[in-house]
């Protein structure tokens, strides 16, 4: 049998999320029950399988024989290739334990949307002086039989016979994925007072609706008060369907999936404001028993960034400061000292650069980012397929000294497929930041605005746990962070007009001999 376990986002404590079933007298079994989880780009969600020996009927774990585990992170399942994660069982010692395969695939029940046309014929008319002005108001049914409201159509003037523009809806609001589940349509009369007269309504579902175009799918809109009244009652008029579409939504995991990586690089503010890097005061304080706040933001981003990218080599770049032997003012300057291979090897070896540099280079200045921003837009510019993705995470203290130059470099990197994320440390006002963030307006330089917002700012400063818990205020900045990735991703490739890759084919284990127990 196998036992998964997850992790609580701020405490370490393991809990037992299920386990599959037992398969009887095997070395190689091939588990059917799948686990279902929800998945957040954005958050670092550990797993632990653990594998046993049933021995008996017992559901404790103690009374049966404990045959290794595996740890790994559900990014890392999702980010390897295929999504499918082949890695060694440990926990005992000096025993070689086997090896587990684990595989994720994406529930795409109801990323579908449809995009309908209707258009009704003799309505009921309503309005004293002219005709009615009709629009159709859509619910879907639910579990316990009562309706929701999805979807209202627009009102067209004086007329009996409308025809409505087509609109777009997912299969998730029309019906909550279950095609064969009443969806009740009623058609109204607009009044100017809110008093909207009822004409009539009929019932469909999904089902009936996809077979698009057809003599099933003219309704007659029936008002009961009216056929109960009116022994000749027939109709208040019929509605048709013209059209029925459906789209499937391709989702950030189908790019991952099809084997698109995400290149990660570093950008670390080296300026004097900072503080001198020997003295507690720094934001570049290198204290031995705990991560300053560059480390923290570096650490946060970058261990749930590495697992979308399956070489682990990430650029690390420092600007702002004096390089020896010369004393040369730099901004964007290789924090491993090799200007022809600024690459680090996982986030570990980013700190390691980072605190060798701090030991080498004079703080100084002015804070300038766009030179790195142009650094990672030049990578981006060479590969525009979809088949990469770049993130620069920039950490800085301040406040910036080339905001023009910035604003450029911005513009004209929303046209590549790339990501700014900037973390503010320290005390200083921030509100340049805010502006480059363009969550609120758009980003612009000399007339020209981006064409998307590829830019996320936050302050390190409002994640830092009151009680000291850096666990969670490193889990919480990341989350923030992070969240906007995906979509800014899936903006670049829409624009783009990139599709997914198609995934490689899916794994068929070898056919083992059956074992038998003699």
């Amino acid at each position: 049998v196998c036992v998964l376990y997850t992790q609580a986002i701020g405490n370490k404590e393991w809990r037992e999320f299920g386990r599959t079933e037992v398969i009887d007298n095997t070395l190689n079994p091939d588990f059917v029950r799948k686990f279902i989880m929800d998945y957040f780009f954005e958050e670092r969600e550990n797993l632990r399988f653990d594998f046993y020996d049933v021995d008996s009927k017992s559901p404790n774990l103690s009374k049966h024989d404990f045959l290794g585990q595996m740890f790994c992170t559900l990014g890392e399942i999702v980010g390897s290739q295929g999504s499918r994660l082949e890695k060694s069982i440990a926990g005992i010692p000096g025993k070689k334990c086997g090896t587990v395969i684990v595989t994720a695939e994406e529930l795409g029940c109801c990323r579908d949307s449809v995009l309908m046309q209707f258009c009704a014929n003799k309505l009921d008319k309503k309005d004293f002086f002219g005709k009615s002005d009709p629009f159709l108001v859509f619910h879907r049914s639910n579990e316990d039989g009562s309706f929701t409201i999805c979807h209202k159509t627009e009102v067209i003037k004086n007329t009996l016979n409308p025809v409505w523009q087509a609109f777009k809806i997912s299969v998730r609001a029309l019906c909550n994925g279950d095609y064969d589940r009443t969806i009740k349509v009623e058609v109204y009369d607009w009044d100017r007072d809110g008093s909207h007269d009822f004409i009539g309504e009929f019932t469909t579902s999904y089902r009936e609706l996809s077979r698009g175009q057809s003599q099933f799918n003219v309704y007659e809109v029936i008002n009961p008060k009216k056929k109960g009244k009116k022994k000749k009652y027939v109709n208040s008029g019929t509605v048709t369907l013209l059209s029925f579409l459906i789209e499937t939504e391709v989702s950030f995991l189908d790019y991952i999936k099809g084997g698109t990586q995400i290149n990660f690089t570093v950008a670390i503010d080296f300026t004097a404001s900072n503080g001198n890097p020997s003295q507690p005061t720094s934001l570049h304080y290198m204290n031995p028993y705990q991560l300053n706040a560059y480390g923290m933001a570096l650490k946060a981003v970058g261990e749930i960034i590495q697992d979308y990218d399956s070489d682990k080599m990430f650029p690390a770049l420092g600007f702002g400061a004096r390089l020896p032997p010369d004393g040369r003012v730099s901004h964007e300057f290789a924090l491993n000292g090799n200007p022809q291979n600024p690459y680090c090897h996982g986030i570990d070896g980013v700190m390691e650069a980072y605190y060798r540099s701090l030991k080498s280079v004079q703080l100084y200045g002015p804070t300038n980012f766009a030179p790195v921003i142009n650094h990672v837009a030049r990578y981006a510019a060479s590969v525009k397929d979809g088949s990469q993705y770049f993130v620069l995470l920039i950490i800085t203290d301040g406040v910036i000294s080339d905001m023009a130059q910035t604003k450029e470099s911005i513009v004209n990197a929303s046209k590549l497929p790339m990501s700014i994320i900037i973390v503010g440390v320290g005390p200083a006002e921030f509100d340049a930041m805010e502006e480059l963030d363009g969550d609120v307006v758009r980003i612009s330089s000399r007339g020209k605005f981006a064409e998307r917002d590829i830019v996320q700012f936050v302050p390190f400063r409002d994640y830092i746990d009151r009680s000291g818990n850096h666990v969670l205020s490193m889990a919480r900045l990341a989350k923030d962070v992070l969240a906007e990735i995906p979509e800014q991703f899936l903006s670049y490739m829409r624009v783009r007009g990139i599709k997914p890759s198609p995934a490689p084919p899916p794994y068929t284990p070898p056919i083992h001999v059956l074992q038998t127990q003699i």
